[in-house]
């Protein structure tokens, strides 16, 4: 089961993180263009907040399975164990409420611009803080595992 799990995790970051890059660059452009926001950002949002909590429910039931996050007080003595406790967890946390209160938020407004705006200024921050996550775990960024 963990391994199956680990598996589904490690590749749906490819897709969350291909979404992101591509609603930023739709609202970059729908920014700059001052073009309507339409359905097709409205469904690249939506389909990057579904996978985006997808991952982070296998994130979660990794987080209590994984034999690397161990729940002691030496666990914050080991920086990597400390980085899947800690570190990993609370970015991605982030990384994912910033995800969330775009879509949520930019659904409220009724302007296109500031939809698109409000897009791509929190959903670049959620990317540069995964990728920082990403590049701190010392694991190579394309790796397949």
């Amino acid at each position: 089961m963990y391994n199956g799990l680990l598996f589904a995790h490690s590749y749906l970051r490819y897709i969350v993180l291909i979404l992101l890059i591509i609603v930023i660059i739709t609202s970059l452009t729908g920014l700059l263009h001052k073009r309507p926001y339409s359905a097709l950002d409205n469904k690249l949002s939506l389909y990057l907040l579904i996978s985006t909590h997808v991952q982070a429910l296998l994130g979660l039931i990794l987080f209590f399975v994984s034999p690397v996050v161990q729940f002691s007080g030496e666990a914050m003595k080991n920086p990597q164990t400390r980085y899947w406790l800690v570190e990993h967890s609370t970015a991605m946390i982030i990384a994912i409420a910033l995800i969330t209160v775009a879509r949520s938020t930019a659904k409220k407004m009724s302007d296109s611009q500031a939809k698109h705006k409000r897009m791509f200024i929190f959903n670049l921050l959620a990317l540069v803080i995964i990728v920082a996550i990403i590049a701190i775990s010392g694991r190579e960024f394309f790796l397949f595992r």
